[in-house]
């Protein structure tokens, strides 16, 4: 697909590495990212300078429906990544996720539809399933939101959908599994096992350790939403990406300590861990559909493929000046 694509949360984890994805294929990027006073742009400001300096930049909220439709002029796409993504935070202000996941998805709906936008890519997450109720989870699985943070999303991909079956709107709902990888948030479990060991604990505090999730290498996740601007095939569709393994949470931390070569215990800590009705007990997604509908298969599936992308992940976070960017002490909703 020829022409400018929009980012939204292109500041944010998955949307830095999607940025730096699509400039470096030679694709024309506009950069939606969170108006602050500082004209800090998140993890953007950190990507390579030709990468930087090829990315149209623009400073505002997902939010405001004028300023989203601003965003958007011009562009014959977007990637919307935009989102509050934390599960403990959606516990204590949810009226903030339904702001931004819900009627942020609204605005770019909304102008996609005014400017006649070719691709609206819309982020979904596999915690709209809630814990399995079959393996592997296929896109047909019920909906089952177990957080507040679950719901926006549910009622974020609802909104897309009806958009297409409504007015046409070229919709497409990805929804990775649990991405991971550089840059990633230390609310998630896998930067928080890293940076604790990294910091010199011998006793790492986690949440539930029995929970199993599928974990996707960020490299993977990007390269399905550079694949869902292409395929008509997947307009109206919605796509897991997944990589169909999946380990516990404790196992995860166990193979970080064999990499980091490490003698740790691991101890739930109670104020990491969900309400015992909202903790999303397993997780392992199938990918046919991303298989047969986008030409997509996980590079990094599997035990060999995660362990490797676990060691990438643990050299990016122990380099002193990516580690110095995080609070390993500290435990932050």
């Amino acid at each position: 697909m020829p022409g400018q694509i929009l980012v939204t949360g292109a500041d944010g984890f998955i949307g830095s590495h999607l940025v730096e994805h699509l400039v470096r294929a030679g694709r024309a990027v506009r950069a939606l990212v969170y108006y602050n006073a500082f004209d800090t742009r998140g993890w953007l400001d950190h990507v390579a300078a030709p990468v930087r300096d090829a990315v149209e930049v623009h400073a505002g909220d997902i939010r405001d429906p004028n300023d989203v439709r601003r965003a958007l002029r011009g562009c014959d796409a977007v990637l919307h990544l935009a989102a509050l993504i934390g599960i403990p935070y959606s516990y204590h202000a949810a009226d903030s996720y339904v702001d931004t996941n819900i009627r942020g998805t609204l605005n770019v709906l909304q102008a996609a539809r005014e400017l006649g936008v070719a691709r609206v890519v819309q982020t979904s997450t596999s915690e709209v399933y809630g814990t399995a109720q079959s393996v592997p989870i296929t896109e047909e699985h019920r909906l089952n939101a177990q957080s507040p943070y679950a719901a926006t999303k549910v009622a974020a991909d609802q909104l897309a959908l009806a958009f297409h079956a409504s007015f046409g709107t070229p919709v497409v709902v990805l929804r990775p599994f649990n991405t991971f990888g550089p840059r990633q948030s230390a609310r998630a479990v896998i930067p928080t096992v890293i940076t604790q060991i990294a910091a010199g604990s011998r006793r790492v505090r986690l949440g539930s350790l029995a929970p199993t999730r599928d974990f996707c290498y960020v490299a993977d996740t990007v390269r399905a939403f550079a694949a869902a601007l292409e395929r008509e095939e997947a307009v109206g569709e919605v796509i897991n990406v997944a990589t169909g393994s999946e380990i516990s949470i404790g196992g995860t931390a166990r193979v970080i300590a064999e990499i980091m070569n490490a003698q740790v215990e691991f101890e739930a800590d109670p104020a990491r861990v969900r309400p015992a009705a909202s903790e999303v007990e397993r997780l392992c997604g199938a990918s046919d559909k991303a298989r047969r509908l986008l030409g997509w298969v996980p590079q990094t599936a599997g035990p060999e493929g995660f362990r490797r992308a676990l060691g990438e992940t643990v050299a990016w976070f122990t380099d002193p000046a990516n580690l110095a960017r995080y609070r390993p002490g500290s435990y932050t909703l």
